[in-house]
């Protein structure tokens, strides 16, 4: 049975300059920087160049980092879901040579595969739907500290470049719950202090695979309003009494999944998860930020779920109202 989160850390004091960034453990965070530098025996070396440059002219990122919000009570996109990715066998891309986000313009770059939400350090991050956390782990080269929620119906979300989780593996959040501060833990941030935006990188798996939460024309957005994504302004027992739908996971495809996986570290750190829900949740992971680990990807469902509106923004209330698109 799911934790309620009421068994969630407590401390929620000021934050540090190693959560910010997702220093600790230092040794091992220079490991991993050094695998998405060089790359390893399964995983090409990250790719950049000068067009990766844009990313920092598009926000005043050292403003971010002072506490200022770009446009107010609306949070800023910086970075959209790249609907044309370049092959992963090349690498991880930061540059951009074939782009196109949900509106068909070039807010991403090559490899992107969530939505950044500029904002600054400490801002609360909420649960955009009921869901079970079912990881709470960093990879300095994948995105730093991120809580991954099982929301049911094929769907899982995680929040990435965190300083700090608020919740545990296990515990049951509703809507609008708080389960994280924002910060930019992982290889980017370091690199691109302090013109670098600090963001919320936040991911959406559709059965196993990255997908954008926005909406192409004829396609159901996965937002409850709409491409117009707004936060939850209802009470918190009300969001309690929201039901979550089961997940038909299929964990005999997810131990095949495991089994074809040729990076020995990854699946030690997928099979080293003793609940089935987390471990299929830890396999979506490392099967979506590093494919090329993988002989064979087979899905995680039993079923093929459909895109159905489910998501507030992953943000209170109490900081936005909506979104935008571009810098004011």
């Amino acid at each position: 049975m799911p934790r309620p989160s009421s068994c969630a850390p407590s401390a929620d004091g000021p934050l540090r300059l190693h959560e910010v960034f997702g220093l600790a453990p230092l040794p091992q965070r220079l490991r991993e920087a050094a695998a998405a530098l060089r790359g390893d025996a399964f995983t090409p070396k990250s790719r950049f160049g000068l067009s990766a440059l844009a990313q920092l002219v598009r926000v005043p990122g050292p403003q971010v980092w002072a506490g200022r919000r770009p446009c107010g009570r609306r949070v800023l996109i910086s970075n959209l879901v790249n609907r044309t990715p370049t092959p992963p066998e090349r690498g991880w891309s930061v540059r951009v040579t074939q782009v196109r986000d949900f509106r068909g313009g070039t807010l991403s770059y090559d490899s992107h595969n969530g939505t950044d939400f500029a904002t600054p350090v400490g801002t609360l991050v909420v649960a955009p739907a009921p869901g079970v956390v079912r990881r709470v782990a960093s990879e300095f080269h994948r995105g730093g500290l991120k809580v991954f929620l099982d929301h049911g119906g094929g769907l899982v979300t995680s929040a990435n470049h965190l300083a700090r989780a608020l919740v545990r593996e296990g515990d049951r959040v509703a809507r609008g719950e708080p389960i994280a501060r924002s910060g930019y833990s992982g290889l980017d941030g370091v690199v691109t202090f302090p013109f670098g935006i600090p963001h919320v990188h936040w991911n959406v798996y559709l059965d196993g695979r990255h997908v954008d939460p926005f909406a192409v024309p004829g396609e159901a957005s996965l937002w409850l309003d709409g491409n117009a994504p707004q936060p939850y302004r209802g009470t918190l027992e009300d969001a309690r009494n929201e039901p979550l739908p089961q997940s038909a996971w299929d964990h005999d495809a997810v131990e095949a999944g495991i089994a074809a996986c040729r990076c020995e570290a990854s699946a030690a750190a997928m099979r080293a998860q003793t609940q089935p829900e987390a471990r299929a949740v830890a396999y979506v992971f490392f099967s979506s930020y590093f494919p090329t680990r993988f002989a064979a990807r087979p899905r995680p469902y039993r079923v093929t779920h459909p895109r159905v509106p489910r998501f507030t923004l992953p943000f209170s209330a109490r900081d936005y109202d909506g979104v935008a698109f571009e810098w004011a």
